[in-house]
């Protein structure tokens, strides 16, 4: 106990003297799994308690810890979140095959907690085999979220249809699903009544309406309901009829020709869900049918049209009835107007995404710029995330937003055609984006773009204390940018970079700081075989995984460089099931 003070000791004897069931009822009001961690840290007594009382876990890379770790030191879990696949993976940069299987998690989670109600997945392979074993083994299973997942057919989903009766929850948000039985939503039991959420909107194939709506009529706690673009305008007042109490609600197509007794029949449909909070899907969207949401439009807070081919008159129409959005994800057909508009209306909005309509048409007739954003970033004085892509930018439009909304916490900027300048002077975004690190102190997440010099990682090492996630592609000019962000980002949990100059010297001088954070990948950059090797070879709390798909990296020189380098610390040591593209650099034997 050397260096501690005396007050200090006393407290460590008055938390180790604390009866178990008193530590473990108290142990049970902390939710955050970060601070459940710190708790289980303080000392043994609470260590144990943590093992024993704990419910909930949470793991952000599923090759940072084994299956069988986790049964061994917690005794009883309910409910399990799990992340696979690193988040390039969503860009197409991770190689099919990669790994990331969830039947190894779901067998040993089958013997060690048959309680298990709850299971969320993100970027996992969840077989068909795995679905099954979750239907036949967890006797009071509730609640299945896989997020941009593959692996499954629609086979698996009738396996869980059929056997999770208590199930609440199913939502399968943008995970690819392979139809091989159109009809699974028909293995729900009749007697089946406890669904609350259901998210089904990745589907390709037709949904069995009749056994939908069947489904629909025996749940009467049905609250979120997202359907996929199959499910015709037609249908959708049916739908909504049968739950007038949903407060989310996804559509299918919203396109069809201009009937009056549609539009009365949905309108009244919208009317009688009074207390619709988020809307999403409109697919193929007809303007002639959009005045139909007008009665709800007030109570929105949340409204998702990233795949609503809107035009900007339209979409002004529709968010002058929207004032109290707290959230707007929207495709760049809202032009500067309509985001003017947004930001006199809209006094509580948090949360704004505009994504690109034609990502690959680099001169779009859409008059969207950093005009649109700077008028959302003065006039909403609460927003606190943005994603915004965009042709052009300026140093004076980031500098503008910096000063504006210091309370940022994520900040993502894609300029679309990489090492695009300031447009107006021509210069790097070095002022622009060192004014957004430096006055959002609060600032988490953050996505750079456009053309950027070392300058920029030197602020971001120098104020982004906070930072947890960076995502920088194209950028900076020499290894001492990653350097800045490495020994500067004092917080950094996950770093990821493409096409950048970064190489040998700055990943081995940081290696350290490796171990702090959950993950490192790189791709297209200047890393060499040999520094992979060393890195491997000095850090054996890391997994230093380099992934080619084209031939062995041994094969050729050692200073050649790699196509992929995933970092990311671990208490399981190298997987058993890399394939043949990723080679694990390995400590050297003692």
């Amino acid at each position: 106990m050397l260096g501690l003070t005396l007050e200090s000791i006393f407290l460590m004897k008055v938390m180790q003297s604390f009866p178990e069931e008193a530590l473990e009822h108290v142990l049970s009001f902390v939710d955050s799994h970060r601070d459940r961690n710190s708790v289980s840290l303080v000392c043994k007594a609470w260590y144990e308690a943590d093992r024993w009382c704990r419910r909930q876990l949470f793991i952000g890379n599923c090759y940072a810890v084994s299956p069988a770790i986790v049964t061994r030191r917690f005794r009883d879990i309910r409910s399990l979140t799990i992340k696979g696949k690193p988040h390039f993976a969503d860009y197409n940069l991770v190689p099919e095959g990669w790994g990331a299987h969830a039947l190894p998690w779901i067998m040993a989670m089958a013997e060690a907690y048959p309680g298990l109600e709850e299971l969320r997945m993100k970027r996992m392979v969840v077989s068909d085999e795995a679905l099954e074993l979750i239907g036949k083994c967890f006797r009071n299973f509730r609640v299945l979220v896989l997020c941009c997942c593959d692996g499954l057919s629609t086979d698996g989903l009738a396996s869980i249809a059929a056997n999770c009766r208590n199930l609440r929850v199913l939502d399968l948000l943008e995970s690819v699903v392979i139809d091989l039985r159109g009809n699974w939503i028909s293995y729900f039991p009749d007697s089946y009544t406890s669904l609350e959420s259901l998210n089904i909107s990745c589907l390709e194939s037709e949904i069995p309406l009749s056994a939908l709506e069947r489904l629909l009529d025996r749940c009467p706690n049905l609250k979120y309901l997202t359907v996929n673009r199959s499910v015709p305008l037609e249908k959708l007042a049916t739908l909504m009829d049968k739950a007038p109490q949903l407060t989310d609600l996804g559509t299918g197509t919203f396109m069809s020709e201009p009937r009056l007794e549609l539009l009365t029949r949905l309108e009244g449909a919208f009317s009688r869900c009074k207390g619709l909070k988020n809307l999403s899907g409109l697919w193929d969207v007809a303007p002639s049918y959009l005045p139909v949401l007008y009665p709800v439009c007030s109570g929105l807070t949340c409204l998702n049209l990233s795949y609503a081919s809107i035009r900007c008159p339209d979409l002004i129409k529709l968010l002058s009835h929207c004032r109290n959005l707290q959230r707007l994800w929207v495709l760049d057909y809202i032009e500067d107007r309509g985001l003017e508009v947004l930001a006199s209306l809209c006094k509580d909005l948090q949360e704004l995404r505009v994504f690109p309509s034609e990502p690959y048409d680099q001169d779009p007739n859409i008059a969207l710029t950093e005009q649109g954003l700077v008028s959302v970033a003065v006039g909403c004085p609460k927003l606190q995330s943005v994603l915004y892509f965009c042709h052009r930018m300026s140093n004076k439009a980031l500098v503008t937003i910096a000063r504006s909304r210091p309370t940022l916490t994520r900040f993502r900027l894609c300029i679309i055609q990489p090492r695009c300048p300031d447009y107006i002077t021509q210069e790097p975004f070095d002022e622009g984006f060192g004014a957004i690190v430096e006055h959002c102190k609060d600032l988490k997440r953050l996505s750079l773009s456009g053309l950027i010099t070392d300058r920029v990682f030197q602020y971001i090492g120098t104020y982004g204390k906070k930072i947890e996630m960076l995502s920088l592609a194209f950028a900076g000019n020499t290894d001492l940018g990653l350097h800045y962000v490495l020994s500067g980002c004092k917080n950094l949990k996950k770093l990821e970079i493409r096409d950048c100059p970064f190489g040998d010297r700055a990943l081995l001088v940081n290696a350290t700081k490796l171990e702090t954070m959950r993950s490192l990948w790189m791709s297209s950059c200047q890393v060499s075989y040999r520094a992979c090797q060393l890195l491997g070879q000095r850090m054996p709390r890391l997994n230093v995984e380099v992934i080619h798909e084209n031939g062995s990296p041994e094969s050729g020189s050692e200073e050649c460089t790699v196509e992929h380098l995933y970092v990311y610390r671990t208490v399981a040591g190298p997987r058993a099931d890399a394939p043949g593209f990723v080679w694990t650099m390995r400590c050297s034997p003692e």
